[in-house]
């Protein structure tokens, strides 16, 4: 066929309400032609058929039309019944205007959720059952039945406990006022109270660490006087946040809901409304009714439970993998699909991997001739006996090129022969998920290399999947031996802890407790000599009952290609105190993926409050990609707190689906959605919504970004105003937080933004809290998952700050990432950037960044008289904050532009495309030389205007140099937060080199008065180089100046 465009897509993409001529074929023979609108839903153009179909032959022949459903050919050329009828036509998209109407088979109400999750996640569920994996098929059984299990338990709660699952409390990190608030001496708070299905509303006073009971009882006790009602109880109601899903209930105080803070720190007073037990209830019966369909359906149609796994060993014709002291080896057999150059040699690397641990010599094959299916057909031995290969051992191979002798130069170096030309690399496990020795041929579809990157062939850290694009991937064909005739089961767990349990343990000199000691407070301490290895093996018993938290330093020594010492490890850990949190997290790295070790780590994290999980989540998901195997402890915790707090689901989902098109975990990530997607049907219709309207901002932005003439803001308006469009784009939950409701969406206030993306600018209202605007960005073409991280890491800072009675005045903005390169930031309303606020101050852009008095002048018209001192205190307060945070992460590409402020006074960073010290460089100069931005209009605003005014400088000076003390105190938590994400692929964030800055940042390993005195230096530093920041940013006005 000639290259060209087909089909119906040009069509689908065009905007209005124009109708389309369309085939039908029906089952009686028949065949209809008639117009349709594109906006029509399927089950509209169903009636439409029938109505034509009346006055055809074979009428009778067609029953009712529910017994029915249409088919088509999709625009991934396959046929897809269209089982969700309430969608649009325009939305699915048929390839050709053609759909056949054929009759209904097997259970419609399983088939409308299959259909429901495929169109949620992204991905058929029939690409699942085509991969024809058992472990696939075992694993979507198991998950499923864990997943309704959990549903159907929920069902079942109080109506207090559902709510907790539902609507979760959104708390502050302290159950006190901070000391910016106590100093108000705010002893009352005005609180607006209405009932439901009423316009009545009383004001009350209560003070604000109250519980919400008392506010309930306040509440009851004047409705009884006003309308001379019988007093109910208050147990049987809850407080409901007008105009969203954010309830105030529980043993929390007033004060510690951030509806009811945010309306403290703003001098708002609180709007809730009493909510009766039987409303909640009646939304509990209907998300049952839901769940119970869909259940009773499935257990008709339930396939047999897994047969129960074998216990290993047991049966005769098996023998213990243990007693093989055998090398081990593989065939290397040939490839397929190999592209390289003629004038080459092709050679395949192997090498054994526990983790990063090399466990013996890598192999190399012998060279041959460059084809596009060279054949090796060698034996490759490794230097590892099969008894003494751990759980875990992950086979990696590398192919690459050399240029033959007779080609190279004369003095090049034999060393670089090996690695002329990296080609492609796979990983493959040496058990497979049931923990027996793989047997037999394996076609492993390969990853391509980075061309340039011949440092390290072998790629450990990579996946173990196979590249699914196998038509064109090149391709390892690979024979594992059969060493027995029989099966070679790795030993079971407690097989392991019922052997030998103490080792070569022996009495120690004060000496070597001595260097224990030193090893153990050094908290850089990661590579170890050989004696300090032996040290630290011979004193296991003293690290787990004295140095718990230095596990992972232990774990990183053990020689986990001897089984001898990876019996003592695995018996060791069934003793060892579990951890907290912040220093369990360190051990989901690749480094250590003994199932043991895996196990004990997630005990450790099951501890976590569901605020603390939140926190972390992204990193959760991020190390998911280290797994080996599809069912692991680290996934069914996911989906068990995920599957106990909707919030916690909200964000699993999305930061899973905004992964599921990367090929290497788009299957795994895929099945993890559709497993929770089973446990939470009445989840699939909001998240449904959701994921509809972010396609319709999809639509919106590539109209601007794409369109053939230059569009404009009312082009946009226009556009957003069709039905389709308006439908879609109103009464959803906010994906960047599930309590706001996007009511309707506010036309003309809509626009795009001026940068190279054309970001859309999109504005909701909710009638129901009066001129309260929500504004979302909408961004098509950047990576937001750097800036996510940032904000990630802000957030985290201000909770640490806040808990130790410093806040700091930080606005972490929503961002989330929702798809490949496009994702949503919250907009924080009534602010403007430095830039903006000195060029409208300046005549001239070049001198606009001099203009010291511009930023006090616009604080001072926006807060007058008494207001202004406030302001000030929130610019202090605000500034300190991101002057440490900045320095810490190191962020680089800081200029007035993407430093904005607040009316209230608030200063706040955007745009994080640069961290860890990564900044901007022109000519080879690094364009940002100070550690972070202090300019001397920031001083003089902290100063009140006054230059004398040092003391107020000097509050601002503690502010930072306490804030920094917090955040070292805490260095260990943020350093194992960046190294999880390595598993993200962020360019910045790739290997250990990058944490590095933040550990030198965060002084870790040095004392507090260390850290201290450095920061000091470079607090000094930035105040002196102040004159340079300020060329900078008059360089970037100069460049950006678009005023009319």
């Amino acid at each position: 066929m000639p290259p060209g465009k087909y089909g119906m897509q040009e069509e689908w993409e065009k905007e209005g309400d124009q109708a389309i001529n369309m085939d039908f074929l029906l089952p009686t023979g028949i065949f209809l032609k008639f117009p349709v609108s594109r906006n029509d839903t399927i089950k509209n153009i169903k009636k439409m058929v029938w109505k034509n179909a009346r006055s055809e032959a074979l009428f009778c022949g067609l029953g009712d039309p529910d017994g029915y459903v249409f088919t088509c050919i999709n625009e991934t050329a396959e046929r897809e019944e269209l089982e969700e009828e309430s969608r649009r036509i325009s939305d699915v998209r048929p390839f050709m205007c053609v759909l056949r109407l054929v009759a209904r088979e097997g259970d419609r109400v399983e088939k409308l959720t299959n259909a429901q999750i495929s169109l949620l996640i992204g991905k058929g569920l029939h690409e699942f059952e085509a991969q024809k994996n058992d472990e696939v098929n075992e694993f979507r059984t198991k998950m499923r039945v864990f997943c309704e299990e959990k549903a159907q338990d929920r069902q079942s709660l109080p109506w207090q406990k559902w709510m907790e699952y539902s609507f979760p409390c959104e708390l502050e990190p302290c159950r006190s006022l901070p000391q910016s608030l106590k100093s108000k001496n705010i002893k009352k708070i005005f609180i607006n109270v209405k009932f439901e299905a009423s316009d009545e509303s009383f004001m009350l006073q209560q003070d604000p660490h109250d519980l919400p009971l008392a506010l309930m009882k306040s509440a009851l006790k004047k409705k009884a006087t006003v309308f001379r009602l019988m007093r109910q109880e208050p147990e049987d109601y809850t407080l409901q946040v007008n105009g969203r899903w954010d309830f105030i209930y529980g043993k929390y105080p007033l004060c510690q809901f951030k509806y009811i803070f945010s309306c403290l720190r703003n001098g708002q007073n609180p709007h809730l409304t009493m909510v009766h037990y039987s409303t909640i209830t009646k939304y509990q019966e209907e998300q049952g009714r839901m769940c119970s369909q869909v259940y009773k359906s499935r257990s008709l149609s339930r396939p047999p439970p897994l047969p129960l796994k074998k216990v290993r060993g047991q049966a005769q014709n098996t023998s213990s993998l243990w007693s093989i002291n055998e090398p081990f080896h593989i065939h290397l057999v040939q490839g397929k699909r190999v592209n390289a150059d003629e004038g080459m040699k092709l050679v395949v690397q192997a090498g054994l991997f526990h983790g990063s641990e090399l466990l013996c010599k890598v192999v190399t094959s012998s060279e041959v001739t460059v084809s596009s299916e060279p054949l090796w057909n060698q034996k490759l031995e490794f230097d590892i006996n099969v008894a003494d290969l751990p759980r875990m051992s992950r086979l990696c191979f590398a192919l690459y090129g050399v240029i033959e002798k007779t080609k190279k130069p004369r003095g090049t170096k034999k060393k670089n022969k090996k690695a002329d030309c990296p080609i492609a690399w796979v990983n493959t496990m040496v058990f497979d998920y049931k923990d027996q020795l793989k047997t037999g041929e394996f076609h492993l579809s390969t990853w391509p290399s980075v061309p340039d990157d011949k440092s390290d062939l072998l790629n450990p850290m990579g996946t173990v999947e196979k590249n699914p694009n196998v038509d064109s991937a090149a391709e390892l064909l690979i024979h594992f031996p059969n060493i027995r005739p029989h099966p070679l089961y790795y030993p079971p767990l407690e097989k392991i802890c019922d052997m030998e349990r103490n080792g070569d343990l022996s009495l120690a000199t004060k000496d070597e407790y001595y260097k224990l000691k030193e090893i153990m407070d050094n908290k850089n301490y990661t590579e170890f000599f050989e004696d300090e290895k032996e040290l630290l093996w011979k004193l296991r018993t003293e690290v787990r009952d004295h140095y718990p938290e230095s596990l992972s330093k232990l774990l990183l020594i053990t020689k986990w290609n001897k089984r001898e010492d990876v019996v003592q490890m695995v018996n060791l850990l069934r003793n060892w105190p579990d951890l907290p949190a912040i220093h369990a997290l360190e051990l989901l790295d690749y480094s250590f993926p003994d199932p043991a070790v895996r196990s004990f780590t997630i005990r450790c994290l099951r501890k976590l409050s569901d605020d603390e999980l939140l926190h972390y989540l992204i990193q959760l998901v991020q190390v998911l990609k280290y797994e080996s195997y599809l069912d692991c402890d680290l996934t069914t915790f996911l989906l068990e707190r995920a599957l106990s707090n909707r919030r916690i689901g909200h964000f699993l989902f999305w930061h899973l689906r905004s992964e599921t098109h990367v090929a290497s975990v788009g299957l795994r990530f895929g099945l993890i959605l559709e497993a929770y997607c089973r446990g939470n049907i009445h989840h699939i219709k909001l998240l449904t919504k959701q994921n509809e309207a972010l396609g319709k901002m999809k639509a919106l932005s590539d109209f601007v970004k794409l369109g053939s003439q230059k569009v404009t803001a009312e082009d946009l308006k226009q556009c957003i105003r069709q039905e389709s469009y308006l439908e879609a784009l109103s009464d959803l939950l906010s994906p960047l937080n599930p309590s706001i409701i996007l009511s309707e969406i506010c036309t003309d206030r809509c626009r795009f933004m001026d940068s190279k993306m054309k970001p859309l600018w999109l504005m909701f209202k909710n009638p129901a809290v009066e001129g309260d605007m929500v504004g979302i960005i909408f961004k098509n073409g950047d990576d937001l998952r750097q800036d996510m991280l940032t904000l990630q890491m802000i957030q985290l800072m201000e909770n640490l700050w806040k808990k130790e009675g410093l806040d700091l005045r930080m606005i972490p903005y929503g961002c989330l990432s929702t798809g490949n390169k496009t994702g949503l930031i919250e907009v924080v309303k009534n602010s403007d950037t430095i830039a903006n606020i000195q060029r409208n101050s300046s005549n001239s852009a070049a001198t606009a960044a001099f203009n010291k008095d511009a930023l006090l002048n616009w604080l001072k018209s926006k807060n007058p008289e008494d207001k202004l001192d406030q302001a000030i205190e929130e610019f202090t307060l605000s500034c300190a904050g991101y002057c440490v945070a900045t320095y810490v992460l190191g962020i680089g590409d800081r200029h007035n532009d993407n430093i904005m402020i607040r009316e209230t006074g608030q200063l706040f960073h955007i745009d994080f495309g640069h961290f860890l010290g990564n900044f901007k460089r022109k000519l080879g100069i690094n364009r940002e030389r100070v550690p972070f931005i202090l300019t001397y209009d920031f001083v003089h605003v902290i100063q009140q205007g006054r230059t004398n005014n040092s003391e107020k400088f000097e509050r601002f000076r503690e502010y930072c140099e306490r804030a920094y003390k917090i955040l070292c105190r805490n260095g260990t938590l943020f350093v194992n937060l960046f190294a999880m994400m390595k598993a993200a692929g962020l360019p910045e964030l790739t290997s250990f080199k990058d944490i590095q800055y933040l550990k030198d940042s965060l002084a870790l390993g040095k004392t507090e008065d260390e850290a201290l005195k450095n920061f000091k230096v470079k607090f000094n530093e930035a105040l002196r180089e102040s004159w340079k920041t300020k060329v900078n940013w008059m360089m970037h006005s100069l460049a950006k100046d678009n005023r009319p």
